[in-house]
């Protein structure tokens, strides 16, 4: 609660006039009940029409009085409550742009866009039936109470004995559905987990028919989350008819007892009345009291998941004073590099230490695990080295601002990403201020123009969210352009040639060399034909260098290299040099 208490504080004013319009609503109402009962005994029974008419119309300007507060008390509360939430999903937002891979491990997907949606929806209801209700129904409960002891002191005893039955009860069903209310956003979690899981998987799944079990899957879940949905309604739909029930035997004990008072002399016919009037006014305040005490730890729970996003500790930070861009262009170097990810048995790398220089390529092979990607994300700061240092122009990258830093870097990464737009904003990523003559040299650069051309709006084609109307190749070619566009001193491309074929592949090599010239290249390859040009080649075992040197000299000293070549090679091609 404290979170939401915390982003209360920029609505001062409309917290105040929240207050001022429910308190004058309290009081109109509260002055109801006593017009009338003023009307019964002494306009009825004394037969005085002027003084109903006169009593009637101060009821109806005080009803209307009263509606026009609780206009204006829902409107601000409203007001209040949307742009908590506008507030809190942007830092949420903001929070997470900031996290590295680590933090995104930590939470998941599913997890981060539960919280950002129905997280800090829940708290943004909560917070308009708080401001309605929690201000409100105190000061009508206990107005109400004074009003009718004011009234007859008798009859109120009755009602204290009804609020103590109602307080129990209300008690009894929030300590049943509170747990109840906690668990549900969890499995709401785990819903949406699945379903993303479904969304994103959607080929594969009809690739190997496995439509029967991923329902089976999401039923699962949907069922545990409705049990639980079910368990919390069933306890709250028992609320009402309770309220209602003790709310009607009061109103029949009031009646009871009045009508033997009134009878007797000792009470009037409109006190009977204004009490059992004051007494709705106590229960109801009483029931949207305990709505909230239901609502609450469902929102408790949900500001708490918000919370613990906002205060992560970002594995990734910033320097406190970065270090200004030197005269080196793209060095990068490894010094005794470790890295593990939490809780691994064993480091995803060991004791790196390798260089790689503007106008050289340095190739990065070995086999499926071996720790390609992890090495290459640790140049961008996706995430940090556990051990040694990597430099970018002779500075540790920790030592950069983290902007400075990658606008050094044009990264390719293993699994291509478009974004929804158009074939021109998906190349303009990388550079926001190029022209469409700078994205039409990144697309024939990175071979994407052939099929750009033949698109009937060429550079203005839609791309669907996912990049689901285009190729893999496709894909890998327009993020190539990408990072062309942007013409970095750094170029890193994690495996970006892998749906390639091998012409396209060849012709695209050819092309960059030129335009990389004067940059750093670093490349991630399974093909030993991709990287057998390269100035340098790093093979990597098991987290370990394994070799390094050109093919030619890998080839003659590298058993891990040459295992790797002579998978993809026929002894033929081998002896031509390893030429495909």
């Amino acid at each position: 609660m404290r979170t939401i208490l915390k982003e209360m504080k920029p609505f001062g004013w409309t917290v105040l006039g929240i207050v001022i319009f429910t308190f004058c609503s309290v009081l109109a109402d509260l002055q109801l009940p006593n017009l009338l009962s003023n009307i019964i005994n002494k306009g009825i029974v004394e037969e005085n029409t002027a003084y109903i008419v006169e009593i009637g119309l101060l009821m109806i300007a005080f009803a209307l009085f009263s509606a026009i507060c609780n206009m204006f008390n829902g409107f601000l509360s409203s007001r209040m409550s949307t742009g908590i939430g506008r507030n809190l999903r942007r830092k949420v937002f903001i929070k997470v742009e900031s996290f590295s891979l680590h933090e995104f491990d930590q939470f998941g997907t599913a997890s981060l866009i539960t919280r950002t949606t129905n997280d800090i929806n829940q708290v943004q209801q909560f917070m308009m039936m708080f401001m309605r209700v929690v201000l409100q129904a105190p000061i009508m409960a206990v107005g109400g109470i004074i009003m009718a002891v004011s009234k007859n002191a008798g009859l109120s005893a009755i009602i204290f004995a009804s609020m103590a039955v109602l307080i129990t009860v209300v008690f009894l069903i929030a300590r049943k559905a509170m747990p109840l209310s906690q668990t549900m956003q969890k499995k709401l979690d785990n819903v949406n987990r699945v379903m993303r899981e479904k969304l994103t998987g959607i080929r594969v799944i009809r690739a190997f028919n496995t439509d029967e079990h991923e329902k089976k899957r999401f039923d699962a879940a949907n069922i545990d989350l409705t049990k639980t949905t079910l368990k919390m309604q069933r306890m709250m739909t028992l609320l009402m008819p309770t309220v209602m029930l003790v709310m009607n035997a009061t109103t029949i004990a009031i009646v009871a007892v009045g009508s033997r008072w009134v009878a007797a002399g000792s009470l009037l016919d409109g006190d009977v009345v204004a009490v059992i009037q004051y007494v709705m006014q106590i229960m109801m305040s009483l029931t949207m009291l305990s709505m909230i005490f239901v609502m609450m730890p469902r929102a408790t729970a949900s500001a708490e998941r918000i919370n613990e996003v906002l205060s992560t500790e970002l594995s990734i930070t910033e320097p406190e004073t970065p270090v200004e861009i030197g005269q080196s262009r793209g060095y990068v170097e490894f010094r005794d590099v470790s890295f593990s990810f939490d809780n691994a048995e064993e480091a995803a790398l060991s004791h790196i230490s390798f260089s790689a220089k503007p106008g050289e390529t340095t190739a990065i092979i070995g086999s499926t695990g071996s720790g390609k990607t992890t090495l290459v994300n640790l140049i961008p700061r996706l995430y940090d080295a556990t051990e040694g240092q990597v430099l970018v122009d002779r500075v540790d990258v920790r030592e950069y601002d983290t902007k400075t830093l990658r606008d050094k870097i044009g990264y390719v990464p293993q699994k291509a990403v478009l974004f929804s737009g158009t074939i021109a904003d998906n190349i303009r990523y990388g550079d926001e201020t190029a022209g469409d003559e700078d994205l039409k040299r990144a697309a024939q650069l990175a071979q994407a123009w052939d099929f750009i051309e033949e698109k009937p709006k060429q550079l203005g084609e839609h791309i669907a969210q996912g990049g689901t109307n285009v190729s893999g190749g496709q894909k890998q070619r327009l993020s190539i352009a990408r990072a062309l566009a942007k013409r970095p001193e750094i170029y890193i491309f994690d495996d970006s040639f892998s749906a390639l074929d091998f012409k396209t592949d060849a012709q695209l090599r050819k092309a960059l060399k030129p335009v990389t010239k004067d940059a750093t290249v670093i490349i991630v390859a399974q093909r030993v034909s991709t990287i057998m040009d390269s100035d340098r080649i790093l093979v990597l075992d098991e987290g370990r260098v394994a070799g390094e040197g050109t093919h030619q000299q890998l080839l003659e000293n590298c058993e891990v290299y040459q295992e790797i070549v002579s998978s993809q090679f026929s002894e033929e091609e081998l002896t031509k040099g390893g030429k495909a």
